[in-house]
């Protein structure tokens, strides 16, 4: 998918998955701790420290961009607060300043146990445009085996994505309209009710063939051994 643009180019070698995952479990296991005001915002907690790095590093928003292969408007709203990276984007991000993905998120001790994402809540819009919207549904600090989203694509609008890390799998469940699925070769139409799971490892895309809006939800699941991606 994705969004999660989640680890999504072959430009350049990514970490294993059993880093990624240990990484990712490292950062789950530190929670956000309480203050006198309530649990501090994750959004907000990792644009700061993405902001405290780069200006220690005094690199600008492009040379950050070259080195992360993240583009420069992503790495501003994440800044900003506006926007909730995908795995593979922070992976590449904390790739960038050579540090590991829970240095990068730098979340506090302790969490509730119930972590609520609000509706309102724009820190987990990660795409909108005239193609398509897309709603980060998994906290960025849950163990990353899984991600979810919300996918509305717009009228003829698509989502196309490059290869996920190897042995990524994909679910899409569609709720309103008609999408058409591609994965590699193959392609199928699916209507309101139905799902589908399909290689994300390849090259794949989602478009709406239907006349209105199309609602579908997304679900990324990761390989808990996959090997390097070439």
């Amino acid at each position: 998918m994705a969004p999660k643009s989640r680890g999504k180019r072959r430009t350049k070698a990514a970490p294993s998955k059993r880093r990624a995952k240990s990484a990712a479990s490292k950062a789950a296991s530190t929670r956000a701790s309480m203050t006198d005001d309530g649990p501090s915002h994750p959004g907000r907690s990792l644009s700061d420290r993405l902001r405290e790095m780069r200006s220690k590093r005094g690199w600008t928003l492009e040379q950050l961009a070259s080195l992360s292969f993240v583009s420069r408007s992503m790495l501003s709203q994440i800044e900003r607060g506006t926007a909730n990276p995908t795995l593979g984007v922070a992976f590449r991000i904390a790739e960038a300043f050579g540090v590991s993905l829970s240095d990068l998120v730098d979340v506090p001790a302790v969490a509730p146990k119930i972590d609520v994402i609000r509706g309102d809540d724009r820190t987990h819009l990660f795409r909108d445009d005239v193609q398509c919207r897309i709603r980060t549904l998994s906290p960025l600090r849950l163990e990353k085996d899984v991600e979810f989203y919300e996918l509305t694509l717009k009228s003829g609008g698509a989502l196309r994505s490059e290869p996920h890390f190897e042995g990524t799998r994909e679910f899409l469940a569609v709720e309103k309209g008609t999408v058409r699925l591609t994965s590699a070769s193959e392609s199928t139409e699916l209507g309101a009710g139905d799902s589908a799971h399909y290689p994300a490892d390849v090259p794949h895309r989602i478009e709406n063939v239907g006349r209105g809006e199309a609602v579908a939800f997304l679900v990324d699941i990761y390989a808990r051994t996959p090997a390097r991606r070439k």
